[in-house]
C-alpha cells in the first residue's frame, strides 16, 4: 500500500455557484474557448477544434451541461458550453436524447464529438464529480477545476478519476485546468488524468495536478498499449505519490513541466512506452524518471532537464530509476512545431500560467507569460476559404449517385435533393442554421465542393466544411460557391451553415476530386 498524500489543499478555490434553477442560458453569438491555440499531439489527426463554429450555451448545473448535449441536432453538432458555478451530485442528473448518452453521477461525454466545455465568469468547479470521455472525439476542456473525485466512500464518481478517457477516444485538448484530490487510494481517490483502451492524440497543457496518490496513466495494464500520442507541457505536478504520468506503450512528449514533491516516483515509462522528456524542472522529489514496479521496460529521450534536490534509489528487481545521471535510451521525433522555455525559468512560468482562473496565460517560449489574443482561432483552425462562384470545378461531380443526410431539414425539402443533379429541387435547414452531408459506401477523395443555391434563397453567412469521419474542419468561410481544400479521403463530407440571413436553399452539393 502506498502511503497517502498529505492534504495541503488551497483555500482559494472558486466555488461561487449561481442560483439559477435550470442553469441553462443560450447566447446568440458563437464562441471558441481555444483562446491560446491548441498545441502538441492534439493538433494532429485532423486537429482539435471542439465546439468552434457552433452554438454557445451557458450552464450552471451538471444537468444543464447534459441538457445542452442532448438538445443538439445530432451527436456531432458543434457546441461550446460555458460553465460557471459549482457542479456536483446534487445538480447533475441523467438527461436522455438522440444526441447524447449521459449519467447522473458524472459529466458524461459519451459517443459524441465537437464539444467545448469552458469555465467562465467567477469560475467552474466540478466538486466530487468527474468528467468521463468515452467513444468520443474532438473535445476541449478548458479553465475548470475538478476536485475530490472518489472511487470508494461517498459520493463516488467516474471510477475516482478527475478526468478519464477510454474506448476509442480521439483528439482531446485539456488546458488551464486544476485537477486535485485530498489523498491517495486509501482515502478513496484514484487518478487525476487517465487514458486507456485506445485513446490517442491528447494534449494536457497549462494545468495543475496536486495532492493525489496518482497523477495519471496511459494504459490500464501492461497489455493495454493501444494508447499514445500524448503531449504534456507547462503543467505543475505537486505533492503526488506516483504516475506523473505512468506510460504503457505509445509515445509521449513531456516538456516544460514543473514537478515538485513527487513522493515515490514520477514519470514511469513501462511496457515499451517511449517518452521525449525535454526542459522540465524536477524539485524536492524522488525517482522522477524510470521504469518502476514492473520488469516490462520502457524508454526515454532526455534533454535539458534540471534535477533540483532529487534523490534516486538503487536499481534492483522491478525498480529501475533513470538517475542519478539520466541518459537517453531511445530516440523520439514529434510531428508538430513547438518552442521550449529554458528549464531554469519553468517554475516561474508555470506558476503564472498553469491552472484554472489564470487568465488563460501561455508562454511565448522566452520565459515570459503572455495573455493570448482572444480572437486567435488557434493553429488548427483552417484559414477561411472564400468561394469563387465564377470558377466552376472541372471533372465528374462525385455527388451524383451518392447518399445524403443532415442535421436539420425544413418541411417539404429533402437532403437527397442536393445530390440529384437538378437545380429545381433543394434542401433547406429548419431555420437559419443546419448541415447537409454527402456520403459514399467507400472512401472517396475530395478536394473541392460547389454549393449551388436555389432562387428565392436566404443568404449563407458563415459555414464550415467537415470531414465527417473524423470531425476535422477542412475549410471555413462565408457565402456559397466553389470551396477548395487539401485533397482528403473520406466516406462522408458535411457542409455546415453556422449563420445565415433568412433560410438558405441548397440546390446542389457538388463534390470533386480536383
Amino acid at each position: 500500500m502506498r502511503r497517502s498524500v498529505a492534504v495541503r489543499l488551497s483555500a482559494v478555490l472558486a466555488t461561487g455557484a449561481l442560483t439559477a434553477a435550470t442553469g441553462v442560458a443560450l447566447s446568440s453569438s458563437t464562441a471558441s474557448a481555444a483562446t491560446g491555440g491548441v498545441t502538441g499531439y492534439a493538433t494532429q489527426n485532423g486537429g482539435t477544434t471542439g465546439g468552434a463554429g457552433g452554438q454557445t450555451v451557458r450552464a450552471t448545473t451538471g444537468t444543464a451541461i447534459h441538457q445542452a448535449l442532448c438538445s443538439r441536432a445530432s451527436s456531432s453538432t458543434p457546441i461550446t458550453i460555458q460553465v460557471e458555478g459549482t457542479i456536483n451530485h446534487g445538480n447533475t442528473t441523467k438527461v436522455s436524447g438522440d444526441s447524447c448518452s449521459t449519467a447522473a453521477d458524472k459529466i458524461e461525454l459519451k459517443q459524441i464529438s465537437n464539444v467545448t466545455i469552458v469555465g467562465v465568469g467567477n469560475g467552474a468547479v466540478f466538486d466530487q464529480l468527474g468528467i468521463h470521455i468515452r467513444e468520443s472525439s474532438n473535445i476541449i476542456i478548458q479553465n475548470v477545476t475538478v476536485r475530490n473525485v472518489k472511487k470508494s466512500g461517498s459520493p463516488t464518481s467516474n471510477g475516482g478519476d478527475a478526468i478519464g478517457m477510454e474506448s476509442d477516444v480521439r483528439n482531446v485538448w485539456v488546458d488551464h485546468t486544476t485537477l486535485e484530490a485530498s489523498g491517495g487510494e486509501s482515502e478513496g481517490y484514484d487518478g487525476l488524468f487517465d487514458m486507456k483502451d485506445n485513446t490517442q492524440y491528447v494534449t494536457l497543457s497549462y494545468s495543475t495536478l496536486r495532492n493525489s496518490g496518482r497523477g495519471g496513466l496511459i494504459g490500464s495494464s501492461e497489455s493495454d498499449t493501444s494508447n499514445g500520442y500524448v503531449t504534456f507541457h507547462h503543467n505543475l505536478y505537486e505533492n503526488i505519490d506516483s504516475r506523473t504520468p505512468l506510460l504503457r506503450g505509445g509515445i509521449s512528449h513531456i516538456y516544460n513541466n514543473h514537478y515538485r514533491n513527487l513522493n515515490e516516483s514520477g514519470i514511469n515509462s513501462r511496457a515499451g512506452a517511449r517518452a521525449k522528456v525535454d526542459n522540465n524542472y524536477f524539485e524536492d522529489s524522488k525517482d522522477v524518471l524510470g521504469t518502476f514496479y514492473t520488469d516490462a521496460a520502457g524508454y526515454w529521450q532526455v534533454s535539458g532537464n534540471i534535477f533540483d534536490n532529487v534523490t534516486w534509489s538503487e536499481r534492483e528487481g522491478d525498480n529501475n530509476p533513470a538517475g542519478p545521471n539520466p541518459t537517453s535510451n531511445t530516440s523520439v521525433s514529434v510531428p508538430y512545431a513547438y518552442t521550449l522555455d529554458a528549464a531554469t525559468c519553468v517554475p516561474s512560468v508555470v506558476s503564472q500560467t498553469a491552472g484554472a482562473n489564470k487568465g488563460l496565460k501561455v508562454s511565448d517560449g522566452s520565459c515570459t507569460p503572455q495573455s493570448p489574443d482572444p480572437t486567435d482561432p488557434g493553429p488548427t483552425d483552417p484559414d477561411p476559404t472564400d468561394p469563387d462562384p465564377t470558377d466552376p470545378p472541372a471533372g465528374t461531380n462525385l455527388s451524383i449517385g451518392a447518399g445524403a443526410d443532415g442535421s436539420s431539414k425544413a418541411s417539404g425539402t429533402s437532403y437527397g435533393n442536393v445530390v440529384d443533379g437538378s437545380t429545381s429541387t433543394y434542401w433547406s435547414p429548419s431555420g437559419s442554421t443546419g448541415s447537409v452531408s454527402v456520403k459514399w459506401g467507400s472512401a472517396t477523395t475530395v478536394s473541392k465542393i460547389n454549393i449551388r443555391q436555389a432562387s428565392g434563397s436566404g443568404t449563407i453567412g458563415s459555414y464550415r466544411v467537415l470531414n465527417h469521419d473524423t470531425g476535422a474542419v477542412l475549410a471555413s468561410g462565408s457565402g456559397a460557391g466553389v470551396i477548395g481544400f487539401s485533397a482528403t479521403s473520406l466516406k462522408k463530407i458535411t457542409f455546415e451553415i453556422t449563420s445565415a440571413s433568412g433560410t438558405p436553399r441548397i440546390a446542389e452539393f457538388e463534390t470533386y476530386a480536383s
